[in-house]
């Protein structure tokens, strides 16, 4: 049997794969969270007062929504931050 040979990445691909993973599972955590929003507004059926456990509810769940888009919106902007590239060797 033969080992397969692997490559090291660099400083730059783990750093890129690392914000990849993180940003997917914040977004995909959002669009859930954002989803179930909408789902209890449009299709679970309502009473006329609301009730205290779903107020208390709400607020939780937007406040953990604003903190999520935070943390992805600090995500893609410091993405922008790149490392320094090593000088070329001389010729």
């Amino acid at each position: 049997m033969a080992a397969v040979a692997r490559t090291k990445y660099t400083n730059e691909e783990i750093k890129a794969r690392l914000v990849f993973m993180v940003g997917l599972g914040l977004t995909c955590s959002f669009l859930f969270s954002v989803m179930a929003i909408l789902y209890g507004l449009l299709f679970v059926v309502q009473p006329m007062e609301q009730a205290p456990n779903d107020s208390a509810g709400w607020s939780v769940l937007s406040s953990m929504l604003l903190t999520l888009s935070g943390g992805l919106i600090g995500l893609l902007a410091g993405n922008g931050l790149k490392d320094k590239q090593p000088p070329p060797p001389a010729p």
